[in-house]
């Protein structure tokens, strides 16, 4: 079941051919602790509260930048005091919306080293199989070291770098205290293939060790909670619909998912290496 949400989330063979639900409004609510959903129905946009401002977690599109600022309103935040924008990874449904939202906010924009060359040409280097959408590309204010937190107010975000689906793709750990108890919340960065060559891929050579690396550092990380840049990964709205105590504490999903992931990875390898002349 996981395994095909993932599919689903894939990039399509281009931008006009997204799924719909990328677009369709959904409507802000709390997650847990001090994090907020602000994104679509289709994909994910956090926003954390710290004491000295607002951080937000991916813009996906540029058309959805609207819905996403007046989410932030709904909830009663100022768009002024988003201080920081993060991103998981230099893909156009992950990225697009971030110049925009950088330029209405104000925000330093932060990113990892591998993924800075997409986001400030908004064009990714790794060779796919469908045609590449461009993204507006976003001025990054400052680089984030693997392990090194990331810290507003009373808040530390730490970068966990987990490249192969993009050179830089970034996960984000925290912890929340909810009911009195402290829980790990990780935002994982995607894990699926999502239509690179694993073989021969010259904007990308190093893709299947990188890939490799992440399953192996993936299956260390402990999550009590995980929020996903596809809600429907880790049922992120689901959850929220079902309204009960404690629904996002899902304490071997993040295994679950490396585990599909893996798998799947290793599959596409297999038969890419087959059809190769």
């Amino acid at each position: 079941m996981l395994l095909a949400t993932l599919s689903a989330a894939s990039p399509t063979a281009a931008a006009a051919h997204y799924p719909p639900e990328w677009s369709q409004p959904q409507a802000p609510f709390h997650i847990v602790g001090n994090i907020y959903y602000v994104g679509t129905l289709g994909l994910s946009a956090y926003l954390i509260r710290t004491t000295d401002g607002l951080v937000l977690i991916d813009g996906t599109l540029a058309e959805n930048v609207p819905q996403i600022e007046r989410n932030i309103a709904t909830l009663g935040f100022a768009l002024r005091d988003v201080k920081i924008l993060l991103n998981s990874h230099a893909h156009f449904d992950h990225a697009a919306g971030l110049a925009k939202l950088k330029a209405d906010s104000g925000a330093r924009m932060l990113a990892s080293p591998g993924d800075r060359g997409a986001l400030e040409s908004g064009r990714p280097p790794s060779r796919v199989n469908y045609q590449v959408p461009d993204f507006p590309p976003v001025k990054i204010d400052a680089l984030v070291a693997d392990g090194v937190a990331v810290r507003l107010g009373d808040v530390a975000l730490t970068p966990l770098l987990t490249p192969g689906h993009t050179p830089g793709c970034t996960s984000w750990a925290t912890t929340v205290v909810e009911r009195g108890r402290t829980l790990r919340v990780i935002f994982p960065c995607s894990m699926t293939v999502a239509g690179n060559f694993l073989v021969g891929n010259t904007g990308y050579p190093g893709i299947v060790a990188d890939f490799r690396r992440t399953f192996a550092r993936m299956r260390g990380i402990r999550a009590d909670i995980v929020l996903t840049p596809h809600p429907e990964q880790a049922d992120v709205i689901g959850r929220h619909a079902a309204g009960k105590a404690g629904v996002y504490i899902a304490p071997g999903l993040l295994q679950e998912l490396t585990d599909e992931s893996e798998a799947a990875f290793e599959a596409e390898l297999a038969k890419q290496q087959a059809a190769r002349p």
